[in-house]
């Protein structure tokens, strides 16, 4: 397996958030310095720089259809983006909390396209066009993870001490999880199966939810602030130590297995697992990036040592380039090939 640079570019600060349009063409990278650039896959020309928002873009998201981008930002707002264009549309205020976390619904209702957005404890669902939807009573705590089922039935919305599972068309609570401690990250298997929290104790919390069956993996070094599912549901990876900690969730679950360790020099600092292919790629804090395929006995691939550590990683639509954005305001897209 080769890892190459296909090529690299400046931001103007550390890279906060960094996705990928959805037919590939574009790859949007957000600083924490505001600004928000927009590249073209094939040579890394910058197509757009947007002002982003005052004070720090914090988050990207981009609509199915590839034309509209969402970003949230340090301001309270989220704001919508022609991304052919590069122009802005509308915005939305959500008062003086930051906007962290943004998430368009996998499927679109008869009323049209939703993006859940969180800012403090208030969750929203706004329409394409920065209106808004519905905003639903406040959190206990401060929102810390959003991930949509992967139908679109129903919005995971974490917050210390428990997720909420909120039915995306009567707004109404579906489940409350109750869990007494801080959660980082959310992930939903792609079968629907599992919904999994990472944790501050430091913990890994496990939801089987035809089952009504929870399990709990501790033991990590560190806080787990990253989660990533296969294609399969097969395998979840894991951030939280100096390992990629890859669970078997196959069948019954991870209950009673030892996970696969994959090794690494420094604390991890991201996981991502391929859309359609079954590498995963891990991150660490000495700016190494390793790739590996679980299934296989010799699993690690390719490893590339970076100037900088990773901030995010994240793969095209069609797997063949991933993107890493740095602590030190790069971003480098690389190309894989066996």
């Amino acid at each position: 397996m080769n890892l190459t640079k296909h090529w690299a570019a400046q931001l103007d600060d550390y890279v906060m958030d960094l996705v990928w349009s959805p037919d590939g063409t574009r790859l949007a990278a957000a600083s924490s310095g505001g600004g928000i650039s927009i590249f073209a896959t094939g040579d890394g020309t910058r197509l757009h720089q947007l002002p982003g928002h005052e004070d720090g873009t914090n988050v990207l998201a981009w609509k199915s259809d590839g034309g509209l981008l969402a970003s949230g930002g340090q301001d309270g707002a989220v704001k919508f983006w022609d991304s052919q264009a590069g122009q802005h549309l509308a915005t939305s205020s959500l008062g003086a909390a930051w906007v962290e976390h943004l998430a368009w619904r996998p499927s679109e209702a008869a009323t049209g396209p939703v993006l859940a957005a969180a800012a403090g404890r208030r969750l929203s669902l706004l329409a394409a066009d920065g209106s808004l939807r519905h905003s639903f009573r406040d959190a206990p705590k401060t929102l810390s993870a959003l991930v949509w089922e992967p139908t679109g039935a129903c919005l995971a919305a974490a917050y210390f001490g428990g997720v909420s599972l909120w039915d995306a068309d009567a707004f109404i609570v579906q489940k409350e999880f109750p869990y007494a401690n801080g959660i980082h990250a959310l992930a939903w298997s792609p079968d629907g199966r599992w919904l999994v929290s990472g944790n501050q104790d430091p913990s890994l919390h496990l939801w089987l939810l035809e089952e009504e069956q929870e399990f709990h993996m501790s033991g990590y070094d560190s806080k787990v602030k990253h989660l990533s599912f296969d294609r399969s549901s097969h395998w979840l990876a894991t951030s939280g130590g100096q390992d990629a900690c890859v669970w078997d969730c196959s069948g019954g679950g991870p209950e009673g297995r030892e996970p696969q360790m994959f090794p690494h020099d420094a604390p991890v600092c991201g996981v991502a697992f391929q859309h359609a292919h079954g590498l995963l790629a891990s991150a660490s804090n000495d700016g190494v990036l390793m790739l590996w395929s679980p299934e296989r006995k010799l699993s690690l691939r390719a490893t590339i040592r970076m100037p900088a550590a990773a901030s995010r990683i994240s793969w095209s639509p069609d797997d063949s380039l991933l993107a890493i954005g740095t602590r030190q305001g790069i971003v480098y897209v690389l190309r894989c090939q066996d």
